[in-house]
């Protein structure tokens, strides 16, 4: 699953155990929903998609272009679109981060067809509850149940009769109760629904005569059937009675084409439309029954009608050459085929050549954008801008970090540099693209170093620059009153003054753009590294001499210092310099006496080994 924003590589961004929901906006505004698992431990994701247009489902698989809004954290319990939601999209995460379930609601256009995503990541079965609210847009269908229009068979013995929505095929009474003809120069003897065979539902119903009409104005009128209701919407909301329809029967006259179905964006198909099913034996299959003239040059190379069982079909799809991208008003005309006739409807009549429809297409559109970069020392300005070609009018950024916009030419400020991602999304009503791209912000500037932070008298400190950044200038104060404006100094030897001191390194580095950064550290110089066992001490908490341990062990490796007591019991042992005989076992004071010790170690410098021994008097 394409997310925009997210990198499909490192999560897990799938229709696993997945509900698919299908809905058209009938008024334009925001959309509000709740997911709230019935296992509030389960972890569900979503991703809202505009299909409309769309021919190839499976395109919400591959196409950005399709992504509205989504949210895939890897956090539990509800989920949704609401005011409280954040604008960017949530990409897979750690359960355990404090990550927001909640996407900000996306705005919807009229007319447009969505599809929504539920997909359950967690592997049980325990379900969900959908609940919308909160957003303005409607997406329930405001229009009531009623009649839409009647078509009449060529022998006038059936009406098939179109419904302006689903409804119920329970409604329907079989034995056509449900209609009546005014005037009542025949009867409805059999009704049977669209669809109802296979389905609960249906848009559209068949009326099986008593006999043929004679040429003339009817009306078709809604009743109450022989099961004591009308026709039921899904709501069960009825058609009222005495609801009606008018038609006419006519002498049968030529079916000229009556209009094009709206196409998305760059369609490399066309429906056409008829007022009557066409045989099907009469459409060329090359397409040659047709030409198609507008603002690009367009080729038409193949024609097929919807002919199960070679009923004929009101519609013909013509199959182009290449998608249209140029926008502006193409015709369709009907002319004579390769098969050296015109089409002809179901009762005969042929379509005269020259009959034609128009269709308004607009420009597709690029999302491909451009930036300006604004350099800073602590923040970074980026101002981005899209050329708006072909009437794009609606932007979408995602700015990674640094928020969204709805502007053609935001700005975004970036406080962290280094690498991002930026989404665009655009449309011009009718068609859209989106883009994703990187852009680096490499200005960043970190002054680093390593250096002694204890150093014998006898030793010189050792500079390691650890800086990044484009660096230009290096200014070292040494702390001793020495400076260096080399990457790394020279090793510096600091005055041997008898006493441990503390000296202040700090570097400063300046970049291109002239921004500084400071690093700091504190080298001490100690008095002495000469390693020695003091032969007394006096542990009586008074702060001197108050511990027997290795005096300036600094250059001491692989340390093994050792304490006995006359009898030859071991009553310390150590490995760290820092680790000191207090003169006790175990919390208890050991007797005041002369104490044996032993010190190995390897000299840091030489990698000699030393062994020492000697005594120490415990002092009380």
């Amino acid at each position: 699953m394409v997310v925009p924003g997210c990198n499909v590589s490192t999560g897990d961004y799938a229709d696993k155990n997945p509900f698919w929901y299908r809905f058209t906006c009938y008024q334009a505004g925001t959309l509000g929903f709740q997911i709230t698992p019935n296992d509030l431990n389960d972890d569900y994701d979503w991703q809202l998609f505009d299909i409309t247009g769309v021919t190839d489902l499976n395109a919400v698989y591959t196409s950005p272009s399709l992504f509205v809004v989504g949210n895939w954290s890897g956090s539990s319990g509800t989920t949704g679109a609401s005011v409280k939601g954040v604008s960017s999209v949530e990409c897979a995460s750690d359960p355990k981060e404090n990550i927001n379930t909640f996407s900000t609601m996306p705005v919807l256009q009229q007319q447009h067809v969505y599809l929504l995503l539920i997909s359950h990541y967690s592997d049980n079965q325990s379900g969900y509850k959908l609940s919308f609210g909160d957003g303005t847009a409607v997406i329930n269908d405001p229009r009531l149940p009623d009649l839409q229009s009647v078509k009449t068979s060529c022998d006038a013995t059936v009406l098939t009769l179109k419904l302006n929505m689903k409804m119920k095929c329970s409604s329907l009474s079989a034995n056509g109760t449900d209609f009546a003809i005014v005037p009542a120069l025949a009867t409805v003897v059999a009704a049977s629904g669209g669809n109802c065979n296979t389905g609960f539902d249906m848009d559209s119903i068949t009326l099986t005569l008593s006999n043929p009409l004679p040429s003339g104005n009817y009306a078709l009128v809604i009743k109450k059937g022989a099961d004591a209701n009308t026709i039921l919407d899904d709501c069960d909301r009825d058609i009222p009675e005495g609801h009606h329809l008018p038609f006419t029967i006519s002498i049968p006259q030529p079916t000229p084409l009556d209009s094009i179905t709206a196409p998305g964006c760059a369609p490399s198909a066309l429906q056409l439309v008829f007022g009557k099913n066409i045989r099907c034996s009469t459409i060329a299959t090359d397409g040659s029954d047709f030409v198609i003239t507008g603002p690009a040059p367009v080729r038409i190379v193949s024609a097929i009608g919807s002919c199960g069982n070679n009923a004929g079909s009101a519609v013909i799809t013509l199959t182009l050459s290449s998608p249209i991208v140029k926008g502006g008003v193409y015709q369709v005309a009907v002319k004579r085929g390769t098969d050296n006739n015109n089409i002809i409807d179901e009762c005969g009549q042929e379509t005269p050549v020259g009959s034609a429809a128009s269709i308004a297409l607009k420009d597709t559109v690029s999302a491909a954008f451009s930036y300006r970069l604004f350099v800073g020392c602590r923040t970074d300005t980026v101002v981005f801008a899209h050329d708006g070609n072909n009437g794009v009018n609606q932007w979408s950024w995602n700015f990674n970090i640094s928020g969204t916009s709805t502007l053609q030419t935001p700005t975004a400020l970036y406080k962290d540099f280094g690498e991002k991602q930026i989404f665009l999304k655009v449309s011009n009503g009718f068609c859209s693209d989106s883009i994703s791209e990187t852009i680096q912000l490499n200005n960043a500037l970190k002054a680093a170093f390593e250096t002694n932070d204890l150093l014998c008298p006898e030793d010189a400190a050792v500079f390691k620059n650890r800086s990044t950044g484009d660096i230009i200038d290096y200014h070292w104060d040494l702390g001793d009153g020495h400076s260096s404006f080399l990457q790394e100094p020279v090793p510096e030897n600091y005055p041997n003054t008898g006493l441990e001191k503390n000296y202040p390194v700090q570097l400063i580095v300046e970049n291109s753009n002239h921004c500084f950064d400071t690093a700091h550290a504190i080298i001490k110089v100690l008095r002495t590294c000469y390693i020695a066992v003091p032969n007394a001490f006096t542990p009586n908490a008074d702060g001197l001499n108050d511990w027997l341990y290795p005096l300036n062990a600094y250059k001491a490796d692989n340390l093994d210092f050792n304490v006995y007591n006359r009898l030859g019991q071991r009553v310390f042992h150590s490995s760290d310099r820092e680790q000191k005989w207090d003169g006790t076992i175990n919390g208890h004071p050991q007797r005041a006496s002369v104490y044996v010790w032993t010190l190995r170690y390897t000299n840091h410098d030489t990698g000699k080994k030393i062994f020492l021994k000697g005594t120490a008097v415990l002092i009380r």
